[in-house]
């Protein structure tokens, strides 16, 4: 079974077209064709968590493995270390493997891209993003290659990072900058990505009518990125109903009402909003790695064939 490096994984990813196999893989949700339990969560030491993530479309299955250790980042080692095994169903023949932090970093904001395209009132607007670690680079990336994003400001606690990522964008032609103020630069900002671990809101209450936050990073109860009256009165989309009010602590925290939040796949093929606030809150699911796979294979396929 042939083990893709990072490297290799991310070039089969491509984050337009991945956002396109997300809707796909929506789709077939939908139609109840792609399918996949509640993932397998075990606490480990040190405040870290095991994940087992399987997912099938009938034709292949994935297992995602994935460790979560937010202390890990003092300890000089990645925060999320994973693999996605992606097999046929079939049989079970073992197919390839996925670098599976490469994976849930590009398909986390490749979701978040296929949410600004459907939901962004003003989605070719400036984008701020909160929380200077992978899934913001991440989420840059697919911003800037999915929307045409140019204009971007930066913000983390650790200055060096968040520095890091400019430079980075200023090396792709982007209007980057590294801002201290968070409120003003959310009054400016008609896209805005919270890409931290935070247990305290980072973003102000006050933001523009036109916003849409991707607010990825908080994935516990116990943690919250988007201040409770903003969650409360914005329209909240989520990327799995079951997943968001088990894990999502932004909206569990601000008690949000339930019964008006929407999955994903609900608003797909509804018109664009013209106005409003946004909050799409996406805690991952094993469907979004299947996704991947999908992608991943087509294109080996193809270049096999090629």
């Amino acid at each position: 079974m042939p083990t893709l490096t990072a490297e290799a994984t991310a070039a089969l990813l491509p984050y337009p077209e991945l956002a396109d196999a997300l809707a796909e893989v929506l789709r077939l949700r939908q139609a109840g064709i792609a399918i996949a339990p509640p993932r397998l969560i075990m606490p480990l030491a040190e405040d870290g968590l095991l994940l087992v993530m399987p997912a099938t479309d009938g034709e292949i299955a994935i297992t995602k493995l994935a460790t979560a250790h937010t202390r890990n980042a003092a300890r000089g080692l990645p925060s999320i270390q994973a693999e996605v095994f992606v097999m046929e169903s079939a049989t079970g023949r073992r197919l390839f493997s996925l670098d599976g932090a490469v994976v849930t970093a590009r398909r986390t904001a490749a979701l978040s891209l296929l949410a600004a395209r459907i939901l962004a009132p003003d989605p070719s607007g400036a984008l701020l993003i909160v929380g200077a670690g992978t899934l913001g680079r991440s989420h840059l990336d697919a911003f800037a290659d999915g929307l045409g994003t140019r204009r971007v400001f930066i913000a983390s606690r650790s200055r060096a990072s968040a520095e890091a990522l400019a430079a980075y964008a200023v090396g792709r032609g982007l209007d980057a900058s590294v801002i201290v103020d968070v409120a003003a630069a959310a009054t400016q900002a008609s896209l805005i990505v919270t890409a931290t671990t935070s247990a305290t809101p980072v973003l102000p209450e006050a933001v523009r009518q036109d916003v849409m936050i991707a607010a990825v990073g908080a994935f516990k109860p116990g943690m919250a990125e988007v201040p409770p009256g903003l969650a409360r009165a914005a329209r909240v989309v989520v990327d799995s109903m079951e997943g968001a009010q088990a894990e999502a602590g932004d909206l569990i925290q601000a008690g949000i009402d339930w019964s008006a939040a929407r999955a994903i796949e609900d608003v797909l093929s509804e018109p664009r909003p013209a106005r409003g606030q946004i909050v799409f809150k996406s805690v991952g699911h094993a469907l979004w790695d299947l996704a991947a796979a999908r992608l991943a294979a087509t294109r080996i396929r193809a270049n096999a064939i090629g």
